[in-house]
């Protein structure tokens, strides 16, 4: 059964219909649509050689029905997709599971062989961590040499450049099979509407495929959540006639996709609002992908946040660090303009908040702010000029558009005021005027540039406990430190450094004010790669403490070779802490309570 005990439903009240009506039999085997999924055959991460290439599958596991059943289904559905999917030939599934709302059928079959040239699947020697294919930014898998290079590139050098890449590749491309996480949107037609890597009309086959998983599953009156096979996950998301899709074998939890996917989609709706359902009631082959022209770069900023900003699985957001009376002064002017008729407005420093004004009973959620920075900050038009945007909240009214009217103060700080009136800009470009002029008078920005030089909260600031126990502890933490020609420095970090008693990093988040405050990344955790292993530590941590089938829990520690997890959740706030791999769990929580009401600190 799948985790999620309250699956989506269709928004257009289509739930029961049949989004392919009209079928058209077709004699295709079940070989192409299991061949399509699996060229999605994803390197699985390196120093998982311990996985088995023969698993058994659980007792009393149907290994043959499902199989007939899908069979049976491309029969009866896929014409138009039966040549396109045919083209690719490799093994069937991994030991799939599909999970669904009241059912769960296993499926085994063979390992692909290492002769098939899909990276990563089971049974393939390129696979292995010998192979020069290893984990690198953009969660992509690529061939590396001896230098471990990426393209001729090195690790360190690499940077994320904004925008769709790898346009040129399809789902025949062996370079897009080896991408380790994938992201689709599509119509309930099959129509391709977004697609992380590769050209979206070179992947209608592909599409297709996806959208005929959905539709049988539908027609037998379920719905599919979740594939899985092996270390790789399919996760699926219907939002009435729009279906979401993530293919990945990052390891992230099931819960933390699926909450990538609700994200891409409410993005969709910020540029769009739900009444796009509206298109696909008259026409069911609507093709919306000329709305979304142009905001490739918006999607692929949001998918990048997801290894970077807590935000994103946190589902809060976090202040600039300010002095009280500068947060004081950029707040009261705002306040003065929300009461002249503005919905909401909002002074932001690149993705932290500075100050949040909102008119009387109007309340933002912070999944609202999240997507609506990432889509200011990542459309270069916005820091050219000011604009008046249409915009959707989708947690604020997923049906209705907005208008925003926004302008960059300086390179990284910029405001946002947002109306229901159309007619609005002069008003919020007098009122802009009003806001900047008291902000330059009150030094409000030369304080932010301050605070963004100086950056957050470091582990070595915070205080120190004197206690005898804690002396002898940091001591020995202190003293131990891995040789850098040892087996494991695979860990890649030193022990040694960080803030007291062996802290890390921690991430406190405040319940009451949807806020969190976080602290900087210094040593050891210092490149990007490590900083993302530590951000998906926390989202595996933050899923398993609020897993309804098996919470709630209060506390969690948990250690690997890496570090130790830290987690404890009160009705007041949550707290996330990573330790030196020999800090033990009661210096733990002893050690994390110093820092407590710093967190506390957070204000609107």
């Amino acid at each position: 059964m799948s985790s999620d005990s309250s699956p989506s439903v269709s928004n257009c009240g289509s739930t029961d219909q049949n989004p392919n009506p009209n079928p058209n039999p077709t004699a295709k085997p079940l070989d192409s649509l299991q061949d399509h999924l699996a060229s999605i055959a994803l390197t699985e991460p390196n120093g998982d050689a311990d996985s088995s290439s023969d698993q058994e599958p659980e007792a009393g596991a149907s290994n043959g029905s499902f199989s007939e059943e899908i069979q049976e289904v491309i029969q009866n559905n896929l014409a138009a997709v039966s040549e396109a999917v045919v083209e690719e030939v490799s093994e069937s599934f991994d030991h799939g599971v599909v999970w669904r709302e009241n059912s769960e059928h296993e499926a085994d079959a063979p390992s692909t062989p290492s002769s098939s040239g899909y990276a990563g699947e089971r049974g393939s020697s390129s696979a292995t961590s010998e192979s020069g294919i290893g984990e690198r930014g953009e969660d992509e898998i690529s061939e590396v040499g001896n230098d471990d290079s990426v393209d001729g590139v090195s690790d360190l050098q690499q940077s994320w450049v904004p925008g769709k890449r790898h346009v040129d590749e399809d789902d025949a491309s062996l370079s897009w099979r080896k991408r380790k996480k994938h992201f689709f949107i599509l119509s309930h037609s099959g129509k391709p509407i977004y697609s992380r890597y590769g050209d979206e009309h070179k992947l209608a086959g592909f599409s297709a495929t996806l959208q005929a998983i959905i539709s049988f599953v539908e027609n037998g009156g379920d719905r599919v959540q979740l594939v899985r096979a092996g270390k790789h996950q399919v996760v699926f998301l219907v939002k009435g006639p729009i279906y979401l899709v993530c293919i990945s074998c990052t390891e992230e939890p099931y819960e933390s996709l699926r909450s990538q996917l609700e994200l891409i989609y409410g993005q969709m709706l910020l540029i769009l609002t739900k009444s796009v359902n509206r298109c696909f009631e008259k026409n069911p082959k609507f093709d919306m992908t000329p709305l979304l022209g142009g905001t490739d770069v918006v999607f692929s900023s949001l998918i990048q946040s997801f290894n970077r900003n807590p935000a994103t699985f946190l589902h809060a957001y976090t202040c600039l660090p300010l002095a009280y009376a500068t947060r004081q002064a950029s707040g009261a002017i705002l306040q003065d303009v929300a009461d002249s008729g503005v919905l909401f407005a909002i002074l932001m420093c690149k993705h932290k908040v500075i100050s949040l004004v909102g008119a009387q009973k109007a309340s933002l959620h912070p999944d609202d702010m999240l997507l609506l920075s990432n889509f200011v900050m990542s459309s270069e038009s916005f820091r050219t000029s000011e604009s008046f945007s249409p915009i959707c909240l989708p947690r604020y009214n997923p049906m209705a558009f907005l208008y925003a009217y926004v302008h960059y103060l300086d390179a990284d700080t910029y405001l946002m005021l947002l109306t229901t009136k159309s007619d609005a800009f002069y008003h919020l470009k007098d009122c802009r005027l009003r806001i900047e002029t008291v902000l330059l008078k009150s030094n409000v920005l030369s304080e932010v540039q301050r605070s963004l030089l100086d950056g957050g909260m470091r582990v070595e600031d915070l205080p120190v406990d004197t206690s005898p126990r804690a002396g002898m502890l940091s001591a020995h933490l202190g003293q131990h430190k891995l040789p850098t020609d040892s087996p494991e420095t695979s860990r890649e970090e030193c022990i040694g450094t960080g803030g007291p008693s062996g802290l890390w990093h921690f991430m406190y988040r405040s319940i009451y004010l949807d806020q969190y405050v976080s602290s900087e990344f210094s040593p050891p955790i210092i490149s990007s790669r490590q900083q993302k292993r530590l951000y998906r530590a926390y989202q595996k941590l933050y899923a398993s403490m609020h897993d309804k089938g098996v919470g709630p829990h209060k506390t969690q520690f948990r250690r690997d070779e890496n570090y130790v997890l830290l987690c404890w959740v009160t009705p007041e706030f949550e707290l996330y802490a990573a330790f030196d791999p020999l800090a033990d769990k009661c210096f733990g929580n002893t050690d994390v309570q110093p820092g407590l009401p710093v967190g506390k600190g957070c204000g609107k």
